[in-house]
């Protein structure tokens, strides 16, 4: 990368929060974080020259579209300035991060408003999942089962299992460090839930089947959340740092990024893999190209990632992906405890989306949120003790469009 983009702060809201209860829709979860975010870098509306939306589905949960519309509505100081919607499923947070990014490293603006929402909570389950199901290609895959996600997420499991072998104790222990780890975390959905350990095995009354080999706890939550960061080019984030008696090395910054798209069928991306070494390929080469463009010779070169566990197979697919373990191997990570707080290269501290919540538009700025938050210091009970480089992983659809962030100070 030849321009830095700095990460001068972030907002989250409460992940555990039901906005419709609370008489809150779209407009008020983005206000939280976008002011939360404000505040957090003690910056005004006024500052920033540029802004981004990521939402997937407004429209099918809130018949609401042009969401960058609303950015006026928090702050006067939005008014006027060049702002744009953004979506590509769950990564549609990460594709509003990209636009930013390319902004400020053209030249064309130095500081970028990013935030990302979604509203999930406000209908029934059973609409949500149909709702969700409108990242898959409609009419072509998925339509003839109940739970469109789980079935899509169970086939990536037995994918693993056919190619390689793979045991169910493993993708439950997945979930049980996401759900322990979110306890730490004061956003998380799940922080104050509790378990049995039978919870995270094969007994179906603790946790039930709901498609294939996937139950209950392999699955990422329902949410309603929002997250913003505001990021900035060298001059600003210099002149940023002066003014708070800082350097601009105490600011955290992106130093790599991938982004790779494949075909929208699961069933395609499945069938060019046969006779590669990763299941997706095209995953593991947005990695590379992450790791590349920070210069980093591989995985043992971070403390830590944010990955996308929508569902414990795609955090089980991730490790692999990543380098952690080699191809079909991501078992050995988890017996080791490689993947734990504690261990080589820990995932999802803040819980992911099994543990933290899924809030499909927000989730890849929350995770860069979380990556900057870790390298500063600054993840409180979530922390990784002198973490300095963070990755994240961030996926739409059946992994149609990926992203991934090297995030460092």
């Amino acid at each position: 990368m030849g321009t830095r983009v700095y990460i001068l702060g972030g907002s989250q809201t409460d992940f555990a929060i039901n906005a419709t209860r609370n008489g809150h829709g779209l407009f008020e979860l983005m206000r939280d974080a976008v002011r939360g975010a404000l505040e957090s870098s003690d910056l005004e509306a006024s500052a920033l020259q540029s802004a981004h939306v990521g939402n997937f589905a407004g429209e099918l949960f809130c018949h609401q579209g042009q969401l960058n519309g609303m950015l006026a509505a928090i702050d006067d100081g939005f008014w006027g300035i060049p702002s744009g919607r953004h979506e590509a499923a769950c990564a549609s947070g990460s594709i509003a991060l990209l636009a930013a990014t390319a902004e400020i490293e053209s030249g064309r603006y130095d500081s970028v408003l990013v935030t990302g929402v979604e509203l999930e909570r406000n209908v029934t389950g059973d609409q949500a999942a149909d709702n969700l199901g409108a990242a898959a290609w409609a009419g072509r895959e998925g339509h003839n089962v109940r739970y469109l996600w789980p079935h899509m997420f169970s086939r990536l499991g037995e994918e693993y299992d056919r190619r390689y072998g793979l045991r169910y104790e493993h993708l439950g222990r997945i979930s049980q460090v996401n759900i322990e780890n979110a306890r730490h975390n004061p956003f998380a959905q799940t922080r104050k839930w509790t378990f049995e350990d039978s919870s995270f095995t094969e007994d179906d009354q603790a946790n039930p089947v709901i498609d294939g080999m996937l139950r209950r706890q392999d699955c990422g939550q329902v949410t309603d959340g929002a997250a913003a960061v505001i990021l900035a080019g060298e001059g600003f984030a210099t002149e940023y740092a002066k003014r708070r008696g800082l350097t601009i090395e105490d600011i955290p910054y992106i130093s790599g990024w991938g982004h790779r798209t494949a075909h929208m069928l699961y069933e395609e991306k499945i069938l060019r893999s046969q006779s590669d070494r990763y299941v997706f390929p095209h995953i593991a080469q947005a990695i590379q190209d992450a790791f590349s463009r920070a210069s980093l010779t591989g995985v043992d070169a971070l403390d830590g990632i944010e990955t996308h566990d929508c569902f414990s197979t795609t955090q089980y697919m991730a490790i692999d992906h990543f380098g952690i373990t080699a191809p079909g191997e991501s078992w050995k990570a988890i017996e080791n405890g490689d993947i734990e707080k504690s261990g080589r290269i820990p995932m999802n501290p803040s819980g992911g989306l099994i543990g933290l919540g899924h809030p499909v538009g927000a989730t890849g700025v929350r995770m860069l949120l979380d990556a900057a938050k870790q390298v500063s210091g600054r993840a409180e009970g979530c922390q990784i003790e002198g973490a300095k480089r963070f990755a994240t992983l961030n996926i739409g659809g059946s992994a149609t469009t990926v992203v991934s962030f090297i995030v460092e100070r």
